[in-house]
Order: structure tokens, then C-alpha cells, then sequence
């Protein structure tokens, strides 16, 4: 099992992903898998005009829930699966002991 996030770095990357088209963005990046989306069909899939885009993903790669690389024009931008995994994993840990119906 991955090693848990600090509260102070749980409570940072929940606050990103709390707003709606960060957490659309991020959904849809860990749906694609490790091949991620270049830009460009990211804002295809959400609809978002580009500026605004921009701004969430910065948002999600300062925080680095999503890395960004250069292919000659286009911006690629994946999920870090492990940093995912370690939210996931927080979430879990956090809701342990919670009654289930």
C-alpha cells in the first residue's frame, strides 16, 4: 500500500479537487489511463474555453495531481497515478470505521 499524505497535502489536493471542472479534468485524465490527453481534447471532452482550461490545469500540475509535457506544438497531460493513489488511499483511511448500511 502507498504511504499516506499528510493532512496539510491531502487537504491541499482535495481543495483543488474541489472545484467542478478541476475535478472533471482529473476525472477524465484517469479514465484515459497513462497515455493522458493532449490539450486540445481536453478541452474538446469538457468544453471549456482554452484560457479557462489553462488556468485549471495549472492549478492541478502545481499542486502535481497531473504532470504536462511538450510533443512539438501540443501540451500531453497525464494523471500522477501514485499521488492519485495516495488521495485515494487518504480518503479511505480517513473514512475507516464509518457504519455501513
Amino acid at each position: 500500500m502507498t504511504e499516506t499524505l499528510p493532512f496539510t497535502e491531502a487537504a491541499a489536493c482535495l481543495a483543488q479537487l474541489g472545484h467542478p471542472h478541476r475535478l472533471q479534468i482529473f476525472n477524465l485524465l484517469v479514465k484515459v489511463g497513462a497515455d493522458g490527453l493532449k490539450v486540445g481534447e481536453i478541452q474538446e471532452a469538457v468544453g471549456l474555453p482554452k484560457s479557462t482550461l489553462s488556468h485549471h490545469l495549472a492549478e492541478l500540475a502545481a499542486i502535481r495531481l497531473i504532470s504536462q509535457t511538450r510533443e512539438g506544438r501540443a501540451i500531453r497531460c497525464r494523471v500522477e497515478a501514485e499521488r492519485a493513489l495516495k488521495i485515494k488511499d487518504f480518503m479511505a483511511r480517513c473514512c475507516e470505521g464509518l457504519p455501513i448500511d
